[in-house]
């Protein structure tokens, strides 16, 4: 007689607190990355203005990777507006997507440190895009044949946010190629790539029609 593997639905309360605690964590430490110029001497504030200066690469790439960080923080957390409970396999999928998270103030002082280099504008995009892969595959394991979602969900709403995250890979992969050509340049759509998730979409008016 064939035997059924038992079925545990678990909380998504855990997975929650845990994401929030290392998005936290990531976007404090990006902050600590940039350190105080260290000056000496008589000409101390002649030469303070012109140091506070060329930290601006790293202030750039902080600002960059705040937003970005808070892009991914919202649509985590959207996400879950519509999953309502977890399994094991979608514990080690957040796992692996917080892990990718905690690895974004390391490109972050990468990048800004070597503002000029290709190797940090690729790792940094490298990170972007693994990112965004596993939030997608976040989103496809609990939405595929309904596994962790309600039945009732809209497929248009499946779709509308599957389209939305792969456009980041697509445009980080762009970047990652402009970078033989200039890195200010992909530094600059790395910025940009964020309006796409700030400015509302198609995802939130669908949430909007939803909650009605």
């Amino acid at each position: 007689m064939a035997r059924n593997e038992p079925q545990f639905d678990l909380s998504t309360h855990r997975i929650e607190a845990l994401g929030d605690g290392v998005f936290a964590i990531a976007m404090t430490l990006l902050i600590l990355e940039i350190k105080v110029p260290v000056l000496h001497g008589e000409a101390v504030a002649s030469e303070l203005p012109g140091a506070v200066l060329a930290l601006w690469p790293k202030f750039l790439c902080y600002f960059i990777s705040f937003v970005t960080l808070g892009v991914y923080w919202v649509a985590h957390h959207l996400h879950f507006y519509t999953i309502k409970r977890a399994d094991r396999m979608l514990l080690w999928i957040n796992v692996f997507f917080l892990m990718a998270i905690g690895l974004v103030p390391f490109s972050t002082a990468f990048i800004g440190e070597y503002v000029n280099q290709q190797l940090p504008v690729v790792i940094y995009g490298a990170n972007m895009i693994i990112i965004s892969l596993v939030l997608q595959l976040h989103w496809w394991y609990a939405t595929h044949n309904h596994r962790l979602v309600e039945p009732d969900i809209s497929p248009e709403l499946v779709k509308s946010v599957t389209h939305v995250i792969l456009i980041g890979p697509v445009i980080y992969l762009i970047a990652i190629g402009l970078s033989y050509v200039s890195t200010k340049l992909s530094i600059i759509i790395y910025l940009l790539v964020n309006l796409i998730y700030i400015l509302p979409g198609s995802v939130h008016l669908h949430l909007k029609r939803e909650t009605k």
